[in-house]
């Protein structure tokens, strides 16, 4: 499947993962909580995969898709890891909250 038999052009592709990137990085920057932290950081890899699959289609190589499989697998173990840090966190402290967490340091 080449470029040329293509419903959806390439640029509508980078348009919604520009935008999607977009997103994560505002709720990095401006959200307080951790988990809605990590959720925006999921969404900043989605759009990455989301380019990288389109480009691997455009170009007719797979190259792309492998790369999507291996950063889905870091995403996972990221959120096993960090959700499972949250939960115990939020059981010791009773939130979520960056500025409480800030108060961890030494």
């Amino acid at each position: 499947m080449g470029h040329t038999d293509q419903i959806i052009p390439l640029n509508w592709y980078l348009v919604l993962s520009t935008f999607l990137f977009c997103i994560g990085v505002m709720g990095v920057l401006f959200r307080r909580n951790a988990i809605i932290m990590l959720m925006c950081i999921e969404i900043m890899l989605n759009a990455v995969n989301l380019l990288l699959v389109s480009f691997s289609a455009y170009s007719g190589n797979s190259d792309g898709q492998v790369f999507v499989f291996f950063i889905m697998v870091v995403a996972a173990a990221e959120v096993a890891v960090g959700l499972a840090l949250m939960m115990s966190i939020y059981r010791n402290i009773g939130s979520t909250d960056i500025d409480v967490l800030n108060k961890l340091k030494w």
